[in-house]
């Protein structure tokens, strides 16, 4: 479009409601003007029925000359030409000349109202004080008013009212202008929607009538769009936009409902065939040609459809809805031609064609009046569909006109183009003095080739940049390659072979697997025409073994690679290489060995089958491939971490070697009809705060779209019906995958297969490693450890040995017939040979057989790790940052002693020593425990097998090691001759009594010691080997007794729940303390009698019984043989039944070496409460919480002084040193009552 063309001016209605004026008509002239202007200033809210909401609308008039024709006749319900008010102007103010001529006049008036049915009237009467100046006999002004209203206006007072003064400008005048116009709209706007609804109910009834014979469309259609002038009358354009759509939608209906067979008559008239098809007119208002035609029935479709688009485009730009007009435009002309098809309206072939490319300019033409270039530029995503329409139609029109034939058009076109611009007609007045107006355009275009080259290709590069500037670029690549094919026709392949090459790759990347099989045979083409042979046979190649085309087809392109490749090459000729994708697919590889691990120097055989893609039988000449080398080094992993990268990471890696590329997949590289894509592989992706962690955004992040988004040559699946198989290869020989095959001048290359299927070749230093048989090698019994050499690449020479350093607890056993077994790389048994084990003092020489390369050495030998006699205390590991070492805790070694035993070992491969840890578990725990009965004294062992081996045992003994025999002796009871069976997680107790002669030593060494053998030795007498087990025993005579009593009440027999009863507790001396023993304890002096503080406590954990007062004290026992104290308490039974005693606990209470302030009373046998608690465990705290509240403290002084008193403290008695003679008695308590019911405690 120009710049300089003039824009097209937008018309709007003319029409307005008409008002009829009668009467003084000099007098309505001269307010017209004032009438004209103020009426539209203030809105009115229009109220409409059926729920519709309420508007704001600006009333207009045209005010016309009453007239008796102007007055509706019966049946005519045109509201553009209805009257809607009727007024009658007077400014008579005489009685006698309203009597004479003004009454009568006025009656006329109301008379013809009344014979055509019209009620809605208004009387004007206007005063003038000018003209009351004049008449010096008139009566008052409300007289002729009153009158007017008396003779007219009986039961409607209000239809006639009073103008004062109309032409002054005095605030009187103004209030008269002011109500006589609120009146006026009033009455208007109630005359307007009253004859508008009863318009609307007519229309309605002739709808519903149009299933009854004779009805019309066209006839409906003008009672319709009457309503819509209305409503643009009162410039209420959605609702006059929305009866047009109506009408659209109405007619678009019969037209479908006629395709599927249900026609109405008056569709005939649109059945015509189309003999004009010059477009779409959008710069009228009103087409009144195109209207008149469908006034009379005359109308075609296609003028029905343009005149309707043309007020819908109207309506819309009223709307200021510009862009609505570029949708619609486009749904029109392509609802236009299948409606044409539905109906079977004949066409010149082409015409349509004009149509469209019309109207769509006609459109764009439309939209540039209206809007700016900034508008038009950022809005161009509206506006490109009919870009791109009206090019393809210019296409059309060119191939069909011959303007894009080499030759030029024929005769026969030159006629058709002659008929085509006939049915164009004249070009309108609107568009005539425009220079590029759609008109002259087609005409141009279709002169000459060289016009219809230029306009076509100036619409196509338009509609390009217009696609890729809103970012759609797949439909910029269609229009390119419609350009191609222009070009193609033309003989011009250079400039074709750009727009191809773009839009295969837009299709090859999107899977479209027809579109890039078309677009492919015209790349063909254009490459031959180019002579680019290369990629000529490249794409022959694809095509070939493209299942998309026929047999035939495939043919012709595979036999175009053969014809090339038979033809002898030049001297400067060089051999082509085509991608094997399009020519062979990889199916399987199988390598051997399966692993596909070998070391240096050993052969790996990979055997390979092709499948030949081509329709025809090849012929391979050659078949070469390529290595990609990688260094990696695997460190101390060796082949354990090379299993883990073999091929089975393929597609579908089996066990047995074999590597299955599915067929269609990108591995195979079947870009030619590949379909099936690899799967995604999807992982969640977090993003988190690095200050704290805390998450900010989650989603998922694909790690093979390398895979997905890769270019393929096609994705059309492969038939395997529809090719010839005939080439399958099965080689066999040490080089991996597939790389070249040659067919004479022709060479196939796959540059990779992906994934990377490889196959390793490793060269590992030689490793040797020491295991146990068994899942735990156990301390005391000999152990069999199995030594496993990996050879590596050091091959072992004869006189090789492996020096292992001897150490005291751990000897190396060995025999005479020891053997070592030679084993292949795979596994297998290649030989056996003796070993030649020789020992000295400190090392111990394991003459090693002579092994090639990559071979493993294994052979037993039998080690025997010696229990140490004391408790062991492994050696606490610590880490290199000082924090200790925590080995993990397995099943089997809960509660077993590890023994960790360190081997140095000198190979002949190394300069260095090898350091190798075995641990032992020691299979048994032992426990010593004191007994007492009175004075005598018992020493019991247990012995657990914490092992899973069953033992026997034999020959328990327990001996002094350090005092004299003489003094006392260790009697064994229950001692038995014959060995013991102990099973796993079985105990053994053993029992000694201790006798002496004098008095007990106050420290014991024992020592424990047993033989044991496994269950299942052969030789039991030999197998049996010693276990010794050292303890040491403190302060084992008993120095007291303790005994409790529980007494019922006065007068009862036995003990009641709820009653409370006696508790004596008799504390005894049993022996006076040795000399250490007094050392001790700390005793006083008072008056000659030495004695030493015992603190006492009675506890019950089982909640039996209720102890009642003091619970707890100190008492000073004398320091003799025999010496007894007694202390009495309270107790009460809170449950019936036999109840055990409550438990009694006596410590050593040993002041502090301070001397109190105030010695307390030593003489009473129950002391302070509150001294029992004072430094006590805190195990024992819990139980006497309740006494710590109920004991008081005396006062010392002041409080500073009570501060700083001295704390006692307390020492638990060693085992054995206190006799309980009360432990597990129990006494029987009574309920109180006899109820049915009773509790009884049972423990």
């Amino acid at each position: 479009m120009e710049a300089h063309e003039e824009k097209p001016i937008i018309y709007t209605m003319e029409n307005k409601p008409i008002v009829t004026c009668a009467g003084d008509q000099s007098l309505f002239t001269s307010l017209y003007t004032s009438l004209a202007q103020q009426l539209p200033r203030e809105p009115m809210e229009w109220r409409r029925s059926y729920g519709r909401a309420p508007k704001m609308i600006h009333l207009e008039a045209n005010f016309v000359q009453f007239k008796e024709e102007l007055l509706p006749k019966d049946g005519n319900r045109a509201l553009l030409t209805f009257p809607f008010l009727h007024i009658y102007w007077t400014d008579c103010c005489d009685t006698e000349m309203y009597k004479a001529s003004v009454k009568d006049d006025m009656l006329r008036w109301q008379s013809t109202l009344r014979l055509h049915g019209s009620v809605d009237w208004l009387i004007v009467v206007v005063e003038s004080e000018a003209k009351k100046k004049n008449k010096t006999n008139i009566l008052p002004r409300t007289s002729i008013v009153d009158k007017i209203r008396n003779d007219f206006c009986n039961k409607q007072s209000d239809r006639c009212v009073v103008l004062s003064d109309p032409l002054k400008e005095s605030s009187r005048s103004q209030d008269s202008w002011s109500s006589f116009l609120t009146k006026l709209r009033t009455l208007l706007l109630m005359s307007f929607t009253k004859n508008l609804g009863r318009f609307e109910d007519d229309m309605r009834t002739l709808r519903e009538k149009r299933t009854e014979p004779g009805w019309s469309f066209c006839d409906y259609f003008m009672v319709q769009e009457e309503l819509a002038f209305v409503f643009e009358m009162l410039q209420q354009f959605e609702d006059a936009l929305v009866q047009y759509d109506e009408l659209d939608a109405l007619f678009t209906q019969y037209v479908l409902n006629f395709g599927a067979g249900d026609g109405a008559n008056w569709l005939g008239s649109f059945c015509a065939p189309v003999k004009r098809w010059n477009g779409l007119l959008l710069r009228r208002p009103i087409d009144m040609e195109k209207r008149e035609l469908i006034q009379r029935g005359e109308a075609s479709l296609l003028d029905l459809r343009s005149y309707l688009f043309s007020r819908q485009c109207t309506l819309l730009i009223f709307l200021q809805r510009p862009w609505e007009v570029t949708q619609r435009a486009l749904e029109l002309l392509h609802n236009c031609v299948q409606e044409l098809c539905l109906l079977e309206v004949s066409v010149v072939q082409g015409a349509l064609d004009c149509w469209v490319f019309l109207s769509c300019l006609e459109v764009l033409h439309r939209i540039e009046g209206c809007c700016d270039r900034a508008q038009l530029e950022a809005n161009c995503s509206h506006t490109v569909g009919l870009w791109t329409y009206a090019t393809e139609k210019l296409k059309s029109l060119g191939y069909l006109c011959g303007l894009v034939a080499e030759k030029g058009p024929t005769s026969e076109d030159l006629n058709r183009t002659v008929d085509l611009l006939a049915g164009l007609g004249e070009e309108r007045p609107e568009t005539v003095n425009s220079l590029q107006s759609p008109y002259k355009k087609l005409n141009e275009a279709l002169s000459s080739v060289e016009a219809f080259e230029k306009h076509y290709l100036e619409l196509s590069h338009a509609a390009m940049e217009m696609y890729r500037a809103i970012g759609r670029m797949r439909s910029a690549r269609l229009i390119g390659k419609s350009l191609a094919e222009f070009y193609m026709k033309k003989g011009d392949p250079e400039r074709a072979e750009g727009f191809l090459d773009d839009s295969l790759r837009s299709y090859v990347a999107e899977g479209w697997s027809l579109q890039v099989t078309h677009t492919r045979k015209q790349m063909a083409e254009c490459q031959k025409l180019l002579q680019q042979t290369e990629d000529y046979l490249q794409t022959s190649a694809l095509l070939a073994g493209d299942a998309n085309l026929t047999v035939e087809e495939r043919k012709h392109f595979c036999q175009e690679i053969l014809t090339f490749a038979s033809q002898p090459p030049a001297p400067s000729d060089q051999t082509v290489a085509l991608s094997m994708a399009a020519f062979a697919q990889l199916r399987q590889m199988q390598f051997s060995p399966p692993g596909a691990v070998v070391h240096v120097g050993a052969a790996l055989q990979l055997e390979l089958r092709v499948r030949c893609l081509m329709p025809v039988a090849v012929k391979v000449e050659q078949l070469a491939a390529t290595l990609h080398f990688s260094l990696e080094q695997g460190g101390a992993r060796g082949r354990a971490g090379s299993a883990q990268r073999r091929t089975g990471q393929g597609p579908q890696g089996q066990g047995d070697g074999v590597v299955l590329f599915p067929q269609g997949s990108p591995l195979a590289g079947a870009g030619m009809g590949a379909s099936l894509l690899p799967a995604l592989e999807l992982y969640e992706m977090q993003d988190r705060s690095p200050s704290d962690s805390s998450l900010n955004s989650t989603g998922v992040v694909c790690k093979n779209m390398h895979l997905l988004l890769r270019r393929h040559d096609s994705s059309a699946s492969l038939d395997t019906s529809s090719v010839t198989l005939s080439l399958l290869v099965a080689l066999s020989f040490s080089l991996p995958p597939l790389s070249t095959l040659s067919v004479g001048r022709v060479q196939f290359v796959q540059s990779h297969i992906y994934p990377v299927v490889q196959y390793e070749v490793y060269s590992q230093e030689p490793q040797l490693t020491i295991e146990p048989l068994s899942d735990n090698l156990l301390a005391g019994i000999p152990q069999k450890v199995k030594f496993t050499i990996a050879t590596g690449h050091y091959s072992v020479k004869k006189g090789d040995a492996l020096q292992l350093s001897n150490t005291d607890s751990m000897p190396i056993l060995h025999s005479s017939c020891c053997s070592a077994t030679i084993l292949s790389s795979t596994g297998e048994r290649v030989g056996e040979s003796a070993l030649s084990i020789q020992s000295s003092e400190k090392v111990t020489s394991i003459s090693l057989p002579p092994t090639p390369p990559y071979h493993t050495l294994e052979f037993q030998l039998e080690v025997l790790c010696h229990i140490p006699p004391t408790p062991f205390k492994p050696d606490i590991e610590r880490l290199t940052n000082g924090e200790v070492r925590h080995r993990p805790k397995s099943h089997a070694d809960r509660g077993m002693i590890n023994i960790d035993q360190k081997v140095s070992i000198d190979c002949p491969w190394s300069i260095y020593s090898t350091l190798i840890s075995l641990t032992f578990y020691v299979p048994f725990k032992a426990k010593h425990s004191i007994l007492s009965a009175g004075k005598r004294k018992y020493i019991q062992v247990c012995l657990q097998n914490v092992s899973d081996t069953i033992f026997h045992l034999a020959d328990p003994v327990l001996t002094d090691t350090h005092t004299s025999s003489l003094s006392h002796s260790l009697t064994h009871l229950f001692g038995s001759s014959l060995p013991q069976t102990v099973c796993s997680q079985q105990s053994v107790f053993c029992l000694w009594e201790m006798r002496w002669v004098e008095r007990l030593p106050l420290c014991l060494q024992c020592a424990f010691s047993a033989s044991f053998a496994p269950v299942s030795a052969s030789d039991a007498h030999t197998a049996f080997k010693p276990y010794r087990y050292e303890f040491q025993l403190d302060r084992v005579s008993t120095l007291y007794s303790l005994k409790a009593e529980i007494l019922p009440p006065s007068g009862d027999q036995h003990c009641r729940t709820g009653t409370l009863c006696g508790l004596e507790v008799s504390i005894t001396r049993q022996a006076e303390p040795s000399e250490t023993e007094g050392e001790e304890e700390e005793s006083t002096e008072i008056e000659g009698l030495r004695t030493t503080k015992l603190m006492y406590e009675v506890v019950d954990n089982s909640s039996n019984w209720a102890v009642c007062g003091k619970s707890s004290g100190v008492v000073s026992m004398p320091v003799a043989a025999s010496a007894t104290h007694r202390v009495q308490m309270e107790v009460m039974p809170l449950f019936a039944g036999h109840l055990p005693f409550p438990n009694i606990k006596v410590f050593k209470y040993l002041p502090h070496s301070a001397v109190p302030a105030i010695q307390p009373d030593t003489d009473s046998c129950l002391e302070n409460d509150t001294m029992s608690l004072l430094d006590k465990g805190l195990d024992d705290q819990g139980d006497t919480a309740s006494i710590r509240s109920r004991g008081s403290v005396h006062s010392v002084g002041s409080g500073e002084q009570q501060r700083v008193l001295p704390m006692p403290r307390l020492e638990p008695f060693s085992p054995g040193q206190v006799f309980y003679l009360s432990q597990g008695r129990q006494v029987l308590v009574l309920p109180v009552t006899d109820d049915h019911v009773m509790e009884v405690n049972v423990t």
